[in-house]
């Protein structure tokens, strides 16, 4: 219909369905940005019928984008009150707009909508849609392990563990598989046969690489020198580095198998399409919330190391700021591996301490100090005067008066 838009939110991103220029126009009107999603791809899925017909041609004359919901972009599903389905974990709304109008997008439309309505359609639209936010993710952290510059191959060549050593396989035969899905537009049973065993892999390397950095923290907990602390620190820079590029990828590749895995469904038993999407969204939040544990802890074994590496700046004036930095640098590679996750977290440096700031501190309260006993010894010294003069002047009274007495004898 005319100036409508379709919404459909999963939690994670927004579909956005309508003529194409009542869609460009509603997301420029509220500033959003967006990435196709291929939802045109849904017609050879819909089935047959009256209605499904209606909703394949309609599929057909749509544009459809995707924006991924931020604290920003959330705010579009509470602003039209989109209504979400127990059942399929979905909100979905109707906007209705006046033509010609940027901002006319205001009112929300109760009743059926062919798109909304179709089971068929719901659950394939959140199928694309998971798939189009793990592929985001996939290309974040492609992006991410350029950045860094982590040759993720040579630190897994590196370990003598055999898990390790089979990660590199198995990124290939994912990285192979991806490539036949885009040729032929899904997952038959000869690819998916191929990538079925991976997730086994992938988990045991990620549990190896947590334990890892767990081990790190402990070692920072139990360090109370601060020479200890700083080479344990300095160690931590480049082993955690490596350990989140290892992390990093094995999210990577858990994600472009449940892209091919909800192919995989949507071929082999597409009624179950809509749980087994719901079902790997829940235990993709369990992998970040047991990822985003490890580094905080490992963290906060770092801002700890820091706090005392700052409290003993004084003695070791080269060594404290030293355990700082390491920290910092920590620190700061986590917050940016969690960004590209998905996770979120907040850092907060640790400033370090220099020497002579600390110097300066101990002299200003030096200094405090001895005001004080200045005014104290001169408060005690007036005091001992005044008492002094007292007594003086009761010595000459009592001398006087015996002098007059004696006198008065005479």
């Amino acid at each position: 219909m005319a100036n409508e838009i379709q919404l459909i939110s999963d939690g994670d991103g927004l579909a956005v369905i309508g003529n194409a220029t009542d869609v460009e126009r509603f997301l420029v009107s509220e500033g959003l940005s967006s990435k196709d999603l291929g939802l045109q791809r849904l017609k050879s899925f819909v089935g047959t019928g009256a209605v499904v017909a209606q909703a394949g041609s309609e599929i057909a004359a749509n544009s459809t984008r995707w924006v991924q919901l931020t604290r920003d972009s959330a705010q579009i599903v509470k602003k039209y009150g989109l209504r979400e389905s127990s059942k399929t974990g979905l909100s979905t709304g109707v906007v209705k707009g006046h033509k010609g109008q940027i901002r006319g997008f205001v009112e929300f439309v109760k009743g059926p909508r062919s798109l909304l309505t179709n089971p068929a359609v719901l659950a394939n639209a959140a199928r694309l849609m998971s798939q189009v936010a793990m592929q985001q993710t996939v290309d974040e952290i492609t992006d991410y392990l350029a950045t860094i510059d982590a040759k993720v191959d040579d630190v897994l060549r590196a370990q003598k563990d055999a898990v390790l050593a089979r990660m590199i396989g198995v990124g290939f035969v994912i990285e192979e598989a991806m490539t036949i899905r885009e040729k032929r537009r899904g997952v038959d049973e000869v690819t998916w046969s191929k990538v079925q065993t991976a997730p086994t892999t992938i988990a045991e390397t990620q549990a190896y690489a947590l334990r890892q950095l767990d081990a790190l923290a402990e070692k920072m907990e139990s360090k109370t020198k601060i020479g200890d602390l700083a080479t344990t620190a300095k160690e931590a820079e480049s082993t955690v580095r490596e350990w989140l590029a290892v992390l990093a990828r094995c999210f990577q590749l858990q994600d472009a198998v449940a892209v091919l895995e909800l192919d995989r469904v949507l071929d082999a038993t597409p009624e179950e399409l809509n749980g087994h999407r719901l079902g790997l969204k829940a235990a993709r939040q369990d992998r970040l919330e047991h990822i985003s544990r490890s580094t905080e802890r490992l963290v906060a074994r770092m801002n700890a190391a820091a706090g005392t590496a700052n409290a003993k700046v004084l003695l070791h004036p080269s060594q404290s700021p030293a355990v700082v930095q390491s920290s910092n640098h920590v620190a700061t590679g986590v917050h940016d591996f969690h960004g590209r996750l998905g996770i979120e977290s907040g850092r907060q440096s640790s400033e370090t301490r220099r020497w002579v700031d600390a110097a300066a501190e101990a002299r200003d309260k030096a200094l405090e100090t001895g005001a004080k006993g200045v005014d104290a010894a001169r408060s005690l010294g007036n005091e001992t005067l005044d008492r002094a003069s007292s007594v003086k002047g009761k010595l000459s009274n009592g001398i006087a008066e015996r002098a007059r007495r004696r006198r008065g004898d005479e």
